[in-house]
């Protein structure tokens, strides 16, 4: 089985122009998402899709592998299936090109279930939350399983809604048993190129939320549930703490 994960990567940023060549710790930060994907033990294959050619140059000088792709594109989604379009390859991993601290098991475990299962189309991951506040935080997009481990459903809303503890704060979030989701996804190539062409859906755009068009249109998304710490990078602050953590974790 082939299995390429493909790193969409913006130059564009509204909140961090650049942030994809940003320094960390003396590597630019596409640099360190590369070399933490190419750790995986499934992943054959990496590729950097973007429409920027100080994108593509820098990662070509570190010996990586990069593609350019058209700048329409309406999300990192688009850009996956341009190259996935013209790639042989079995599955299609999307890893988010601002995490530079993403763990090769998180990738291992999201794979795991298409790999095992051809009947499953798309895979993704959930940790548990563990605080009020994030419960609470419509940026940290919430997700609920059936028991097999498929999504119910994604939000930026508090799902489940604990009715009874709502005003009080007074439940545990490990009683409550709520997982916020981890935008890390595995695709069959074929079921991608699908998903892409497919009109977006009613949830999909109230959301705000790629992931409910599979959804909605009846595909089922196969949720593992992890431990493992995500950190992205969405300002020049968290620059500082994805340095801390490093030298914490004596990572190079």
């Amino acid at each position: 089985m082939k299995i390429t994960a493909i790193i969409p990567a913006r130059f564009a940023s509204t909140r961090f122009p650049g942030k994809p060549l940003v320094k960390i710790a003396g590597k630019t930060m596409i640099e360190r998402v590369y070399e933490r994907v190419g750790s995986s033990a499934t992943i054959d294959r990496v590729i950097v899709a973007t429409d920027d050619q100080r994108i593509y140059q820098a990662v070509t000088a570190f010996g990586g592998e990069a593609w350019m792709t058209r700048e329409d594109h309406a999300s990192g989604t688009d850009r996956l299936a341009e190259v996935a379009e013209q790639l042989e390859a079995d599955l299609v991993v999307n890893v988010q090109g601002d995490e530079p601290l993403i763990a090769p098991t998180m990738i291992d475990a999201a794979v795991a279930p298409l790999r095992d299962d051809p009947s499953i189309p798309m895979g993704t991951l959930k940790s548990a939350i563990s605080d009020w506040q994030e419960f609470r935080d419509p940026n940290v997009v919430k997700v609920v399983t059936d028991h097999a481990g498929y999504a119910l459903y994604f939000s930026r809303s508090p799902i489940p809604f604990p009715r009874d503890e709502w005003q009080t704060a007074s439940a545990s979030m490990a009683d409550i048993g709520a997982f916020k989701h981890i935008g890390l996804y595995v695709y069959r190539r074929d079921f991608l190129l699908r998903f892409a062409a497919m009109p977006q859906s009613r949830l999909e755009q109230l959301e705000k939320l790629e992931q409910l068009r599979a959804l909605e249109h009846d595909y089922r998304i196969r949720v593992v549930e992890t431990d493992q710490m995500c950190i992205g990078v969405d300002t020049p602050e968290d620059v500082l703490r994805v340095e801390t953590l490093l030298k914490c974790n004596d990572i190079r």
